[in-house]
């Protein structure tokens, strides 16, 4: 039997959320797909950064920057859930290093380095935003499967900064700290009907009012609507991670879930609905604050090419507390501008436009 209304979570969201960047893209990519998940604002237009996203198969958006003098480009996927910027190095000769861009140290004038070859200071450009001195890693090994079939080269974390490694200051830190932002701010929109071109834009500094609608709901702490499904009735905790694709339900959910939706599992473990019923399937609604956050079956099924499927993942592992865990990833994020308070340790929701 289908459940016309599904509420699913109540989800806080700390600084005390414990989820290791591990020193490699090794790591951030074993907590990623097919692997358990588990780990109105005025401002000066100046101090403001716009990123525009490229789109790789609805799954993974990336954008461009630079570190170096004279700059060497990489594309980054900009990850809420990790703190460290990492790129492959000359220093790997792996074949998937080789297919990508790789940092020559040797060839940058302001390139400093550190104790460890894995890690050095240089100058990092996101757009018209310069930090100087910033710490960054160098991947010095890469297996094959999967980095030397991504689309992109590394990563920026843009999590708190007791995840980073000898938990030193973050690209974001410094952005703040060398007058860079007026505001420790920053928001992203994932385009709901993303191309390679254009999959949406990372703001930094601020927002921008065309990318939503309504008002920013800011979030204090995470409530569950749990009138529907009792779940989380004892507490969840979850993560907003732009660095995941799809929204990770705890495992003794999952059961729940897929009976609202009517989904069967196949031998490759995806959950497959039927093209024709996706309007008659449940919207699945998150109540945060009190305020109800709908997910659409439009949104949270993929369809790819009349082989339709749901967006999730199962995740075994609980939050630090013990709690089930629950990661708000890419399929929901789409659905809602998202802005991250560095100073109020908070996140805001509006729905995109």
């Amino acid at each position: 039997m289908k459940i016309p209304g599904l509420v699913l979570v109540c989800l806080h969201l700390s600084e005390g959320v414990e989820r290791c960047s591990g020193g490699v893209l090794e790591t951030f990519l074993r907590n990623h797909p097919k692997v358990d998940p588990a780990a109105k604002y005025l401002f000066n237009n100046d101090a403001v950064a716009y990123e525009p996203f490229t789109n790789y198969l609805d799954s993974y958006y990336f954008g461009e920057i630079s570190i170096g003098t004279p700059p060497q480009n990489f594309l980054i996927l900009f990850d809420t859930g990790s703190s460290n910027l990492w790129v492959p190095s000359t220093y790997c000769q792996s074949q998937a290093c080789s297919n990508h861009n790789r940092f020559n140290p040797s060839r940058s004038s302001t390139y400093q380095s550190s104790l460890t070859v894995l890690l050095g200071y240089d100058t990092v450009t996101v757009q018209n935003i310069v930090i100087h001195n910033q710490l960054f890693g160098m991947s010095e090994n890469e297996p094959n499967y999967p980095f030397y079939y991504s689309y992109f080269d590394g990563i920026l974390g843009m999590a708190y900064s007791n995840l980073a490694v000898d938990n030193g200051p973050t690209v974001l830190q410094n952005m703040m700290q060398q007058g860079q932002l007026t505001q420790p701010i920053f928001s992203f929109y994932f385009s709901p009907q993303p191309t390679y071109e254009y999959g949406g834009e990372l703001i930094l500094g601020g927002v921008d009012t065309q990318f939503y609608s309504g008002e920013i709901v800011a979030i204090d702490e995470f409530l569950i609507g749990n009138q529907a499904t009792g779940l989380c009735s004892q507490g969840c905790q979850g993560i907003v991670d732009t660095g995941t694709f799809p929204l990770t339900v705890p495992q003794q959910y999952l059961d729940s879930f897929v009976k609202a939706t009517g989904a069967q599992q196949d031998q490759s473990g995806n959950f497959v609905v039927n093209c024709n019923s996706i309007q008659s399937m449940p919207t699945i609604t998150f109540v945060i604050s009190g305020s109800p956050l709908p997910l659409p079956p439009s949104t949270y099924v993929l369809n790819n090419n009349g082989y339709c499927t749901l967006g999730i993942e199962v995740t075994y592992l609980p939050s630090p507390n013990g709690q089930p865990l629950w990661i708000l990833g890419d399929v929901f994020l789409r659905e809602y501008y998202t802005v991250f308070d560095m100073a109020a340790n908070r996140v805001g929701f509006a729905l995109s436009s």
